[in-house]
């Protein structure tokens, strides 16, 4: 895989959900609830700034700010803001007007920056709810405004949340457990394999009612959380009851790096089910070992790679997983304003995936990294997709770790699948289409006849229509409207995945409707994969 050097503050990945994206630029800085002056100016400055150079097109300080003022109604919604025709910018509080300020220079971040918590700071003296409202507040109604004016993908996390974000990504220091909140105490649901927990010999249906000698009952669980997380290594002591009648017991476990488990796999039949909920940075290595095992199975057939439901991740593990079935050729690439946000991802040969059959599932919840794999195996004519049009989240986010410890979530580039095409409000079409949930196997299976399937043509216009034909995209995505795959859909999904990969003949059949012309022949081929 060839990857272009990312600049020296990215510091996490990138980040691709349905809802995030993200290399991480790190700031310094308190801007603390309860600061004031530089320190809080600082924070809203280095917002402006990073919306300024990174965002996906041109935006203009001056508006930014205006649009972050206005946000302040959050708060209390008698407090409105306007600007006149002069450019001065009124306050009014109940509908009467209570000051009014000269504008800054359009560009001047710091300037404007100033103005705002300047204004808020005058906004406390008429407002009870602005009073009691700290800088965290101001920072979240400010920055909301400003970002839901952007698009519905970049918004701002205050620091707790964007401390559960990068927990999710990365992992954080804990003992590996899952569990149910009751009045008095906690149940374990799941004792997470190779942890300290598991290690310990914890089971489900263990009741733990204390951490560190303070009692659990009557928290929520973002309390009992943060009771159990804490630094990898450091030690944290559980109160158990395991048993009617036996009497509690302590436990003394050493926390250890706990990141989210996002893959599991199931084998039938000599064909595997890998199913990827998510792309944290433990992905693509849990599909490798998934892959591995599953070839050193009896009778083993190929892969079923589910990513129904799957809002994304971390772009570099969608890249990875990719890869991992691939042995050459582009797997996506990234454009827009930003120099850094040019990219382009190739992959490179001597995986473990890259000589197994593969389907993928997706549906209209496979979303960002999710789709970024879809469309790189369905291009490289590596993978038959089956399932309902994907969700269409093509545009990547940079998470921007804030002064405060917060982060801002900012889009900043648009990502195209190897053939060309933009994904972002067009999705990855499949080359079986079961939204219509009526449809059997044997029909569906009969759709990939060369003779019949209007496969070909629909893909030649899904990568030939540009990025800006928003009434084309839009009526192109009813050819197999999105929808999301449970229940019966779900099992018709992966029938029609198996039914091909048992048939080497109908997958090398199902694989050259979408293949692009200029490797659309079994040569392209694993020889275990070519027809015989």
């Amino acid at each position: 895989m060839r990857r272009k050097a990312l600049p020296r503050w990215t510091i996490a990945g990138i980040l691709l959900i349905a809802g995030a994206c993200a290399p991480v630029t790190q700031a310094s800085g308190d801007g603390s609830s309860g600061s004031s002056g530089k320190s809080a100016d600082r924070v809203l400055t280095f917002a402006f700034e990073s919306i300024r150079d990174r965002y996906l097109t041109d935006v203009r300080v001056d508006q930014l700010a205006l649009e972050g003022m206005r946000g302040l109604s959050a708060i209390d919604p008698a407090l409105t803001i306007q600007q006149g025709e002069t450019g001065r910018i009124f306050v009014k509080y109940q509908d009467r007007q209570a000051a009014e300020y000269a504008p800054p220079a359009g560009d001047d971040s710091r300037a404007w920056a100033g103005l705002i918590m300047a204004l808020a700071k005058d906004a406390q003296t008429l407002s009870p709810p602005m009073a009691k409202a700290g800088d965290e507040k101001i920072y979240e109604a400010v920055l909301d405004a400003v970002l839901a004016k952007l698009d519905i993908f970049s918004r701002y996390a205050g620091r707790a949340e964007a401390a559960d974000h990068r927990a999710a990504r990365n992992g954080f220091g804990g003992i590996g457990v899952r569990y149910d909140v009751h009045p008095e105490d906690i149940v374990l649901t799941e004792v997470l394999p190779d942890t300290p927990a598991a290690t310990a010999q914890l089971k489900v249906g263990d009741h733990v009612t204390a951490v560190d000698g303070l009692p659990l009952a009557g928290l929520d669980q973002n309390e009992i959380s943060h009771r159990l997380r804490g630094p990898v290594s450091s030690l944290v002591a559980l109160t158990l009851r395991r048993g009617g009648d036996q009497p509690p017991s302590s436990l003394t476990l050493r926390r250890g790096h706990i990141v989210p488990q996002t893959v599991t796999m199931d084998i039938k039949d000599g064909i595997a089910t890998i199913a990827i909920a998510s792309f944290n940075q433990d992905t693509a290595a849990n599909v490798t070992r998934g892959v591995v095992a599953a070839k050193a199975s009896p009778g083993f057939k190929g892969v079923v790679l589910d990513l129904r439901g799957n809002p994304g991740g971390l772009l570099d593990q969608g890249v990875a997983v990719a890869d991992l079935f691939m042995d050459h050729g582009r797997i996506v690439s990234t454009r827009g304003r930003h120099p850094a946000s040019m990219q382009i991802y190739d992959a490179k040969p001597g995986d473990a995936g890259e000589d197994v059959a593969l389907a993928v599932l997706v549906d209209g919840k496979s979303a960002s990294a999710a789709e970024i794999v879809a469309s790189a195996l369905q291009d490289a004519g590596r993978a038959v997709v089956v399932g309902t049009n994907s969700f269409g989240k093509g545009t990547v986010q940079t998470v921007i770790r804030m002064p405060n410890d917060g982060e801002m979530t900012l889009t900043w580039s648009r990502f195209f699948s190897p053939s060309g095409y933009a994904l972002h409000g067009l999705g990855v079409l499949p080359t079986v289409c079961t939204a219509d949930e009526h449809a059997d196997v044997k029909a569906l299976l009969a759709s990939l006849s060369v003779e019949q399937s209007v496969v070909p043509a629909e893909i030649a216009g899904w990568r030939a229509v540009a990025v800006d034909a928003g009434e084309s995209r839009g009526k192109m995505r009813a050819t197999c409207p999105a929808a999301k795959h449970a229940g019966a859909g779900a099992a018709v999904d992966a029938a029609v995945a198996r039914q091909i990969l048992e048939d080497r003949g109908l997958l090398a059949q199902a694989l050259a409707l979408t293949t692009p012309v200029a490797t659309a022949s079994s040569d392209h081929l694993p020889g275990s994969l070519q027809a015989r």
